[in-house]
This record gives structure tokens, sequence and C-alpha cells, in this order.
């Protein structure tokens, strides 16, 4: 067997060779890739597999269908918000997306053409995605529930040829419609899809209109855009897979950008199947036939890659769930459905284990499940605290791997890899080793690596592995500006983070969470784990805020566990206490607010960067990724009711009291 130690080595010195072995693992269609790996003429950017032809659909489905996975569950669907829950066999998830891709082509899909996917956590968008592929079209999943601005510039930048949407999503207490939100982007984009597919619930069916929404009747004159059942296509002659070359975009997944554009991360058939089905085994330590839950959204890069595409390309089963980790109907839902479907991986965000901790500190609904099978615990999308990381590993009593990646890697570039039997064990407050294929690298502001144990700025060598964007979406400009250009001949993740002597790698967050205290740099991630650490926090966020005296000085905002009982000035005691002796004064932390909720992303990740914004007084747009705006005006009232900050102004546009439409989708 080979050794972590060994193939990382021989990833960096031969990245063409490691590669080329990986991909040999797979069942290319009719040419094998020559090269392995290429560069653009006109870019200089690299490419992987370029030549090779295949078809991410039919690894997933029909490879495994013809040898001797036809009838293993593919696919465990649970939601409690609908009382719903499905199997799929590999057999039966084949015949849905070779129909589904039948009826596709029948309205004018073909390879190359985009189709934008707005759906929650549901068995009929795994088949949406899986068809596209299965065509060679190129789909781009939106977040079921984004507001039509945002949706319409989607629509705009990737212009699809058809939109498959639900008709509604379900929140924990009431549903979500979607399509009146596709007709109102519809009217706000200038570009024109042939089709709209609509996708019926039971709970909250849709009546399809006659033709495209009125208010956008001016935009009709050259194309009319038809409203269609998902059912009626499925009623179509299922086809085969379109062979594809190995560097044919598979998916476009939108990601913020720091002008407020979503940038259009790009991630390739042949990369990104060879990518994702050696971290299967590499990362996660999973065998075919095996089991794992991602609890995430399809919309999130996670969902992309661990909920759909590399457990089927691997064999094994995933379990997609359409609810949240508390409240459905309780906090001990991710335990429920471990023990239901054998999950042996489990995967979701710091953000969910802390909001589980929240509602049951003791873990005592864990006790009421049978987690026997489960091996591993798996935590990415923010730096996961210390304390969380020792109080999900007491309670399940199986490894928890804290580890990092990006939407534009497409899968991790630091864990403990704990398919080889060598690699390093993990380690509270580090995100693990390099992953083979990432040579990663700490520098400081002129480029150059800086000793172990010194904060820096996180960057990879080029060339990155397979899997990862080769560019954005009709952009190559923005991708060389916003991620090579500073250091040539190295991908700029924008995180900071610091290596110790024993080779951990610690993300301490953003290059912006950095703040600058009287000329003392101090991470707020590391203020934040000293805060976290407090037995009556459930988690919390530390801002640098402005000061004319020192330049930024920090505060905490903090939530606390279900049933803590102290006075808040108590607590700011403690915390300013805390900070002081594993710190120092010169962090200058001294104030502490207890609020009820913290603004995050849909992925849930904390809104550090607009919370400081807020509280410093300036000027921002709510973020379109946030979870719920309205949270932004109660902090913004505690601040002013306990003196913090310079008291935020309200944005332009939408009052910070005007909610976005949210699905109340799944997870992390």
């Amino acid at each position: 067997m080979p050794t972590y130690a060994a193939d990382y080595a021989a990833s960096l010195a031969d990245p063409a060779g490691f590669w080329a072995g990986q991909a040999a693992r797979l069942s290319w269609l009719h040419d094998p890739p020559r090269p392995v790996l290429s560069q653009d003429e006109a870019t200089g950017f690299y490419r992987w597999f370029r030549g090779g032809r295949l078809n991410t659909s039919w690894l997933c489905l029909d490879y495994h269908v013809a040898n001797g996975r036809a009838q293993q569950p593919a696919l465990h669907y649970d939601s409690p918000v609908t009382n719903v829950r499905r199997s799929y066999t590999y057999a039966e998830l084949l015949d849905l997306t070779a129909r589904l891709a039948g009826g596709l082509r029948a309205q004018g899909v073909e390879q190359g053409d985009r189709v934008i996917i707005y759906m929650p956590n549901m068995p009929e968008a795994v088949v949406a995605m899986l068809a596209c592929a299965r065509l060679g079209a190129v789909h781009s999943v939106v977040f079921g529930g984004f507001a039509p601005p945002e949706l319409a510039v989607r629509i705009d930048d990737a212009q699809p040829r058809a939109i498959i949407c639900a008709s509604a999503g379900m929140e924990i207490d009431r549903p979500i419609p979607y399509l009146p939100l596709v007709q109102q982007a519809l009217a706000l984009a200038t570009h024109r899809p042939a089709c709209v597919v609509v996708s019926q619930r039971d709970f909250c069916p849709a009546e399809l209109p006659a033709e495209a929404p009125a208010a956008a009747a001016t935009t009709l004159e050259k194309t009319e855009t038809r409203f269609v059942d998902y059912q009626e296509l499925l009623a179509a002659a299922p086809v085969e897979a379109v062979p594809v070359d190995g560097t044919a975009p598979l998916y476009i997944l939108y990601t913020s950008g720091t002008t407020g554009r979503p940038k259009g991360v790009v991630r390739e058939h042949g990369g990104h199947a060879v990518a994702l089905r050696y971290s299967m085994g590499a990362v996660f330590g999973l065998k075919p036939g095996e089991t794992i839950f991602s609890g995430s959204d399809i919309g999130w890069a996670v969902g992309h890659s661990y909920i759909v595409y590399g457990p089927l390309l691997l064999g094994a089963t995933t379990v997609l769930f359409e609810g949240k980790p508390v409240r459905t109907p309780d906090a001990g839902t991710f335990w429920r459905l471990c023990a239901d479907y054998g999950v042996n991986v489990l995967f979701t965000a710091p953000t969910a284990i802390r909001a589980i901790r929240k509602e049951d500190p003791a873990g005592q609904l864990a006790r009421r499940y049978d987690l026997s099978q489960l091996r591993h615990l798996f935590l990415a999308g923010e730096r996961c605290d210390p304390a969380t990381y020792d109080w999900a590993g007491e309670l399940l009593g199986v490894p928890v791997v804290d580890h990092w990646w990006q939407t534009e890697s497409g899968w991790p570039m630091l864990a403990s890899c704990v398919g080889y039997a060598d690699a390093p064990p993990p380690r509270a407050g580090s995100a693990g080793h390099p992953v083979p294929g990432y040579n990663l690298q700490i520098l400081d502001e002129e480029g150059q690596p800086v000793p172990a144990g010194t904060t820096g700025l996180v960057a990879l060598r080029l060339p990155l592995p397979p899997g990862c964007l080769p560019t954005l979406w009709h952009d190559d400009a923005r991708f060389q500006a916003a991620y090579l250009d500073q250091f040539p001949g190295y991908y700029l993740s924008g995180d900071g983070g610091y290596r110790d002597e024993a080779g951990y790698c610690y993300i301490m967050g953003r290059v912006d969470d950095v703040i600058n205290v009287a000329g003392h740099r101090l991470s707020t991630g590391e203020l934040e784990e000293i805060v976290a650490a407090h037995p009556a926090v459930a988690e919390c966020a530390v801002l640098g805020l402005h000061d004319e005296l020192r330049g930024q000085v920090p505060v905490g905002l903090v939530v606390l566990k279900d049933g803590a009982v102290l006075p808040e000035t108590a607590l700011e005691q403690q915390l300013v206490q805390l900070v002081r002796e594993q710190v120092g004064a010169v962090a200058c932390f001294r104030q502490a607010a207890v609020v009820a909720r913290l603004p995050k992303t849909r992925s849930g990740k904390i809104l550090r960067k607009t919370l400081r914004l807020l509280a410093d007084g300036e000027e921002f747009a709510v973020p379109s990724t946030i979870d719920d705006p309205a949270i932004l005006a109660e902090i913004r009232a505690v601040l002013l009711r306990r003196g913090i900050g310079v008291g935020a102004t309200p944005p332009p546009g939408p009052t910070l009291a005007q909610s976005a439409t949210s699905s109340g989708r799944g997870g992390a």
C-alpha cells in the first residue's frame, strides 16, 4: 500500500506522473488523456487531461450498474421537513437520469449549453445535475431561495438555455414558493432561457404560466420562455452519455467576490472526476459500498463534491438531507440519520456542531442512537475552535478531522488523510497537513516563505492539482488578477495561517480577519478560540473595530448555550480575563456583548466583515449570501445599547429588517 509520505513527495516531484496513475483508476471513454498536464498557449493556465474522453454521469452511474452495483442504494433521501424518505438504487438513479437527459435534449439542451438548477436538497436536483453532465451540458446550481436580483445576475452571466427549479422549498414552519422568485429574476435579467422546467412538490404545487412573466414582455421579442413540468421530461426516451474532452466544463459554481459581483468557478470533467475519486479513499477513508452523509446543500461546493459526485464516482451510498441540524425536529437529527443509514463518514460544518451543542450541551440526544458504524467526523467550511472539536470527539468517540478547502479547489487542500495508515493524526486547532498534490507554502508580504510558527499568507505553488478551478467562467483576466498576480508562480488563497515545527497547518481565517492593535498584528481566529473556550459560550465572533488611539481594538459577540445563566457584565469580565491571561494586555480586549444569534451565510460562515462594517458605522451592502438579514438589525440594537462601536447606519437599499427569502435547507 502506498504511504502518505511517499504519495505526497511523488505528487510534488512529478505531478503529471502521479495524477496519470490516479486517472488510470477511472474508465475513460474512447481515448486516454494525452497529455496529462498542459498549459494554454494564450493564458499560460494549467489544464489537466486534455484529449481524454469521458463522461462524469457515466462514471457515476452506468459504470457501477455494469459492474455489480445496480441494486446497491446510491442515494438515501431524508426530509423531516416534508416527512418524506426514499432510497434509490444505482439502477433507478441511472434510469431517471437518462430519461431526464432525454427530456432536456427534447427541449433543445445540447453539449456545451448551460442549465441553471434552482432547487432545494431533493432527489430531482441530483438527477438534474447528473442529466446535464450526461449531455455534456454545463450546470450551475444556485442555492434555492436566493433573492431574484442575485439569480438574475447568474442568469445573465451563465446565459442558460434552461432553468430547472422546484415549485417550492420548505422552511421549518412554512413553504417558500420558488417559481415567483424565478419569474421575478427573469423580469430583471436580460438573457432569456428557452424553457423553465418546474418540479412540483406536493405541499406547494405551482401553476405554470403559459408564457414568460408579463413584467419582462419588452425583452421577449427574440425568445419566448416556455414553462414545462419536470415529470413531462421524464416521459422521454433515455439517452446515452455523451463523451466529452477532459477539459470540458462540468459545472459553474458562483462564489462571492470582493467587488460584490460573483465569480463563476469552473470545474472540468476530467480533473474533477480524478481528484474526487482519489479523495474519497485517500482523505475520507471511504470504500465502495460504504455510506457518507454530508450535512450540506447541493448549492455549495461541499454538496457538489461530497453529496453528489464524490460518493457516486466511488460507488458509495450518499445521504441527501433536507432539513437543519436542529429543530427538525431536534438537535439529534444528525445522529438519527447516522444510525438509520449506517453512516461511516459524517461531514458537516463546525457551525452545525455548535448549533447542536448549544441546544444539547450534554449530548444526551446522541446517546439515543446506535452510532457504531461511524468512523470519522469531518469538519470544514470555517475554522473549528478546539472547544467544539473536543466536545464532538468526546461525544462521538471517533476521530474528528478538521480540514480546509475552498469553492475554488473543489476538494480538500489540508486534512489528516485517514486513508493512509501513516498519515499524521488529527490535532485540535489544526486543519492537518497538505493533501497530496498541494504544494502549500506560508509566505510573507514579499512572497517569501516564513519560518515555522510565523503567521503569513497561505499560497499554493502552481500547478494546482486536478479538480481545482482552471479559470473563472468567461473571465480569464479576473482569475489572473484575483489569484495569480500577487505572487507569480503561486495561487493565493486569501487566507492567513501558519505551519508548526511538526508540519501541522493552522488556518486563521481570511487575511482581512487579521487586526492591527497599536502595531501588534493579532488573529481574530486566535481570540475567538479563547472566547469560545468559556463554558457558557456556544459560538462567537471577534471583530476588529476602529479605534482612534490604537488603530483597531477587538470586540466579542457571543451566543450563549441553552440553559446558560450568567449576567452579561460578569461574562464580559471573565472573557476579558481569559484573553488577558492567554494573549496579554496588548490585545486590548475589553468589551463583549451577548447576542441571540450571529449573521451567517447559508453555508454557515459568520459574516465577520459585515459585522465590523456595521459596528464601525460604514456603509455596506447586505451580502446576497446572508441567511437572514434581520439579524443585522438585532445586533445593531445590541451594539447601540452597549455603546460598542460608533453606531452603525443602515446600508443603502433594502432595510435591515427586510428578510431575504430563504429555503431553510439543511446542514452546513
